[in-house]
């Protein structure tokens, strides 16, 4: 029974320490309009200083998108991309880089969202983006 009860400890602290200072309750994202909006509920905070947004596409690595401080233990956050009518991507994958006061950091798992965006809006955006 003593063996059991400190490999239940024992891992608790590797679980702990698995997510940084945040226990993450959930993290859904989905799309807005034109926009794609991330929330998420923490139920612990230790620690921790702030959640960097990051997104992705299927073929492509991770780009930091945005900032969002830590509130404290029991907290919800969201965050609005509004840049994703830019891209010609069908299909955007987001994480949270969950960051410690003492910058270590971990992840959050992975969702992906397909936005909504119009076509006209879509080729504005790129249009745009030929001219900067």
């Amino acid at each position: 029974m003593k063996k059991g009860l400190f490999l239940s400890i024992l891992l608790g602290l590797f679980v702990t320490s698995i997510f940084a200072g945040a226990y993450l309750d959930y993290f859904h994202v989905s799309s807005e309009g034109e926009n794609v909006l991330l929330q998420w509920k923490t139920e612990e905070e230790t620690n921790l200083k702030q959640f960097v947004i990051e997104r992705r596409t299927p073929d492509g690595s991770y780009t930091d998108m945005g900032v969002v401080q830590a509130s404290g233990s029991n907290s919800y956050y969201s965050y609005v991309d509004k840049s994703a009518y830019k891209a010609n991507d069908l299909v955007f994958i987001y994480r949270l880089k969950i960051v410690d006061y003492d910058n270590t950091y971990s992840y959050s798992n992975e969702v992906s969202v397909s936005p909504n965006i119009s076509g006209v809006k879509r080729t504005w955006g790129s249009i745009k983006a030929m001219f900067r």
